[in-house]
């Protein structure tokens, strides 16, 4: 057996038990657990302490972690949801969203601050779903329709971006009509798995199967869901594809088979949580810390200063579209769909990796992309909840079902909670119970 060190594994899982403990005991400290996983990750790694480096566990662990970041994301689709009008209302805004992103990193790349001014288009049109689908759940406002809109735009920036990214700059890129072909050939794959997962639902000696077997030692429909999982990210990759497109459909397969999980299985949402943000994704985010350089940032005085251009680039190519809500959500709710929409990490991590990878981004740049994506976390959710505070309580977007009693004296009000640690993705109503866990 060879010899592995497992220094660097402890260290880095005391540290993911570590910050959510941190957080629970400072309330006041309204941070996303992801931000704090990378800056662990930053103090511990070469750019200050150099107590850890990325090894062969870690590494691996960390590619894991990102797929089941992306595998949970697809769990949040809600398909049935996208369709109508609400459909092309948000499919318009992504399209106008690439547009004003475009537009942006052919100023910049005429600047001499970027050279892929594709990439960065790509980069500024995601949304971190896991960061605002727990903002709009502890204000209540996941059942209303602009809790709704909100959600549809994050999910189609969310696939959108993945599919870009995968199209235009996967590792193993070939011609973009090859790479087209291949993305047609695994998207026809996730319709024929998701058809037949359904069609093998509606067997009831199956179906008696799984229920005996969910809760027992065999935990067969995790097992089942890790299955599909790994599956989706090695086909993914054998095409040439990112592993994040494959983990990603994977998710989205998993949610549409599975339209029957409130009534048969509640608990299952809450074992995938388990297994990814209770183990697999913090090695993520404090991995990408490790490995982000820190240097690079500060040593230069204009790859520092790119960090609030990216910023502003978010802001341009996120919350402008969201003008096109205007009039189904009214002014004051759009510039909370604006701030929700450019708020962005995880991708942002993960797309800044390959770029640094491809030779496509500089190491200052991804860092300054990273920290941009950051300060979106951070500062915008934030932002967005004080906006709500102040919103009326009725108008457009409000829920359509009767409200809900007002609480007590003295309860805490959900839109002043602090959004979930980590920006992890918070199930809708009727889904699981809400987790605390983050792009």
């Amino acid at each position: 057996m060879p010899q592995v060190s497992l220094s660097g594994l402890a260290l880095v899982a005391v540290v993911a038990f570590a910050i959510p403990l941190l957080l629970g005991a400072l309330p006041s400290l309204r941070l996303p657990g992801a931000v704090l996983e990378i800056v662990a990750g930053i103090v511990l790694g070469p750019s200050v302490l150099g107590w850890v480096r990325v090894d062969v566990p870690l590494g691996v662990l960390s590619v894991i972690g990102l797929a089941f970041l992306l595998f949970l994301a697809g769990l949040e689709i809600d398909v049935q949801q996208l369709r109508g009008g609400l459909l092309r209302l948000v499919l318009l805004a992504f399209v106008a969203s690439f547009a004003v992103a475009l537009a942006v990193g052919g100023a910049l790349a005429a600047a001499g601050l970027v050279t892929s001014p594709l990439l960065l288009a790509i980069i500024l049109t995601s949304t971190s779903l896991g960061v605002v689908v727990p903002v709009l759940a502890d204000a209540g406002l996941t059942a209303a329709d602009f809790g709704q809109l909100v959600i549809a735009a994050a999910s189609i920036a969310d696939f959108g971006a993945i599919v870009l990214l995968s199209l235009f700059f996967s590792r193993e890129a070939t011609s973009t009509a090859a790479q087209l072909t291949l993305l047609g050939c695994l998207l026809a794959v996730t319709v024929v798995a998701a058809a037949g997962l359904l069609r093998a639902g509606r067997s009831m000696r199956l179906a008696a199967e799984l229920v005996k077997l969910q809760d027992t030692s065999a935990q067969i429909r995790v097992r089942g869901a890790v299955a599909l999982l790994v599956v989706f990210t090695w086909f993914a990759q054998r095409l040439g594809l990112e592993v994040i497109l494959g983990a990603f459909l994977a998710g989205v397969i998993v949610k549409i088979a599975d339209r029957d999980v409130a009534e048969t299985h509640p608990e299952f949402p809450v074992k995938l949580q388990a297994l990814g943000y209770g183990f697999f994704i913090p090695f993520f985010f404090v991995v990408s810390g490790i490995r982000f350089d820190l240097a690079a940032l500060t040593s230069d005085a204009g790859a520092l200063a790119r960090v609030p251009l990216f910023l502003l680039a978010l802001v341009l190519a996120r919350g402008l579209p969201a003008l096109l809500y205007r009039s189904r959500i009214g002014p004051r709710r759009t510039l909370v769909a604006a701030l929700l929409q450019a708020t962005s990490l995880p991708f942002i991590v993960a797309a800044a990796q390959i770029g640094m990878e491809l030779g496509q981004l500089d190491q200052a740049t991804g860092a300054a992309l990273v920290a941009a994506g950051l300060l979106t976390v951070l500062l915008f959710p934030l932002a967005a909840v004080s906006v709500l505070r102040g919103a009326p309580a009725s108008g457009p977007g409000t829920p359509r079902a009767p409200a809900a009693p007002s609480p007590g004296p003295g309860a805490a009000a959900p839109a002043g909670s602090r959004p979930s640690a980590q920006g992890s993705r918070t199930p809708r109503p009727h889904s699981s119970p809400r987790r605390r866990a983050d792009g």
